[in-house]
């Protein structure tokens, strides 16, 4: 079954900031697909960078946030598009095909599960990063008052 939707969400479910969903559908030539998968290496750069410098890398929180990006538009575009009904997603992703597509329970609970994971790492990762901005804050304080 060619561009099932099922297969696409569960993709960008399972597998976010990867951008196997968008290579599902388009190819090789998906320009979302590259740009989520170059922002996911880029997080993972980040992340090593926070860990090296003790959260202390102005380049690191910068290229985190960019995976943090590529993983939400991920879980987003499996939102968006397992919403579409079913006669526009075939009109998109499956012209001249016989069979219809038919989104079943399977669909609905990725695009929940999408949406669940999507809020809480979403939560997550603004906590910390306040949390780490107020302790640079302080940190830079007790530096001044000395």
């Amino acid at each position: 079954m060619k561009n099932s939707k099922l297969i696409f969400c569960s993709l960008g479910l399972f597998f976010p900031g990867t951008g196997l969903n968008c290579f599902y559908l388009l190819g090789l030539k998906s320009f979302w697909a590259w740009s989520q998968l170059l922002a996911l290496l880029c997080g993972i750069l980040g992340w090593s960078l926070l860990k090296l410098e003790h959260f202390n890398s102005a380049p690191g929180w910068v290229l985190i946030t960019l995976g943090f990006i590529a993983i939400e538009a991920s879980w987003l575009t499996t939102i968006a598009l397992g919403l579409r009904p079913d006669e526009r997603w075939d009109a998109q992703f499956r012209s001249g095909e016989e069979s219809k597509t038919q989104s079943g329970w399977l669909t609905i609970l990725t695009v929940i599960l999408s949406l669940v994971l999507g809020a809480g790492v979403m939560m997550t990762f603004f906590a910390i990063a306040f949390e780490q901005f107020f302790i640079s804050q302080i940190y830079e304080a007790k530096k001044l008052s000395q």
